[in-house]
């Protein structure tokens, strides 16, 4: 067994946030609570967490007390909402101290923003609330056995019966299924209509009889936070819950709920990255190797750089898209560019940390083997890599569209 000793050093000092001249003072000093957060509770205990595969219940009420639920829900229903680029730092803090917790929030945000644009007032008035102070938890349902990101062609069915739509269906890789008191569920309520997205719509449902979660996924990384299958057997669920007022919006209104979704994911790659380059940091100026610190032998030095650059420019794509987002643009190719950069960046930079703590890298008393597991998620999450380029070709065409 490894003596324990070599890991506990492997701390870099707290340095300005990258963020420093796009925040406001008080966004700021939230993303530094943040970070000490993550700091002081998060690094401490998440080997053991992540090891146990244990739902961190207790580090969730804490942002709970934080308000970490609540910063996409705006007044009149919450006190602490920010800015998108603010969330978006948010997001890569606590993703710095365990991806896991950034994706217990993931989901959440994007059913709150769904809400905000799209719900009725009595939708808003029910759910955000009670979502700011993280009484109640969200996540969405869209992926289907079978389906993978060909959303339009789901069979996850809703039917009127009187007052109320009978579903009927599968959903699977739902996080945070089983701990989510309200999940924004991606179904037809026209299985007939051309072109098939016409007649997709987005229902808020609540747990219930003939709603089952069947079994949670086993998975390489992104441990602690549940991923499961969902089952509808004639699950009924009142009219009501129909977002907005109109059947047939809900794959609309949900690539649009996708564009905060992406920049998330592209926020816990930052995160991701960004423990793996200051563990790397840290280990190529302790660890010595032919009488000097292994940072001076070039083949170490060059890992270091390439993954700084490699980072900064992840993270330049990220701001982007927030800003473009929080301007209220369009920012599906903006967010597909920096969820598509930041999440390939994750996953090299990841693998170099390992490279450069050699044996150490590979053992479980060292994180760089947690980032690299956990970095594929954002690979594959929230549309895959390979759609995240269809969806930015597509935007690419629409805007510089060929004259003549």
């Amino acid at each position: 067994m490894m003596k324990s000793e070599p890991r506990e050093g492997l701390r870099m000092p707290p340095r300005p946030h990258w963020m420093a001249d796009q925040l406001e003072e008080d966004e700021l000093a939230i993303v530094s609570l943040i970070r000490e957060f993550v700091d002081r509770e998060v690094r401490p205990t998440v080997r053991e967490l992540e090891s146990a595969n244990t739902y961190p219940r207790v580090l969730i009420e804490q942002m709970k007390e934080m308000g970490v639920f609540g910063l996409a829900v705006p007044e009149p229903w919450g006190e602490n909402q920010v800015s998108i680029p603010c969330y978006a730092a948010v997001t890569e803090q606590l993703a710095r101290g365990w991806m896991s917790l950034a994706g217990a929030m993931g989901g959440h945000t994007v059913v709150a923003k769904l809400l905000v644009a799209f719900g009725t007032r009595e939708q808003q008035d029910r759910y955000l609330p009670r979502m700011a102070s993280g009484e109640v938890r969200a996540t969405m349902a869209l992926t289907e056995p079978g389906g993978g990101s060909d959303l339009q062609a789901m069979r996850t069915t809703a039917r009127r019966a009187g007052n109320d739509y009978v579903v009927n269906g599968s959903k699977t890789w739902i996080s945070n299924a089983r701990n989510s008191q309200l999940v924004a569920l991606l179904c037809k309520t026209d299985p007939s209509a051309e072109p098939a997205h016409s007649g997709i719509s987005i229902l808020l449902v609540e747990h219930g009889p003939g709603f089952a979660v069947s079994r949670d996924i086993p998975k390489l990384g992104y441990k602690g936070v549940e991923s499961c299958e969902l089952s509808f057997d004639d699950f009924r669920t009142p009219m009501s819950s129909l977002l907005g007022e109109e059947e047939g919006k809900g794959f609309t209104q949900m690539m649009h709920g996708l564009e905060i979704g992406r920049i998330q994911v592209a926020a816990r790659a930052l995160g991701v990255g960004t423990a793996a380059l200051e563990d790397a940091l840290a280990y190529a100026q302790q660890r010595e190797s032919f009488g000097k610190p292994i940072w001076k032998h070039q083949s170490v030095g060059n890992h270091l750089a390439d993954m700084a650059t490699t980072l900064e420019a992840a993270r330049g794509l990220v701001l982007r898209a927030a800003q473009t987002c929080q301007r209220g643009g369009r920012a599906d190719m903006e967010a597909g560019m920096a969820k598509l950069f930041a999440s390939e960046a994750a996953m090299k930079i990841a693998l170099d940390a390992v490279r450069v703590h050699g044996g150490y890298g590979y053992s479980t008393e060292f994180d760089v083997e947690r980032y690299f597991r956990d970095a594929p998620l954002m690979i594959v999450g929230e549309g895959t890599n390979e759609i995240q380029r269809n969806v930015i070709v597509r935007e690419l065409i629409r805007r510089n569209p060929a004259h003549g």
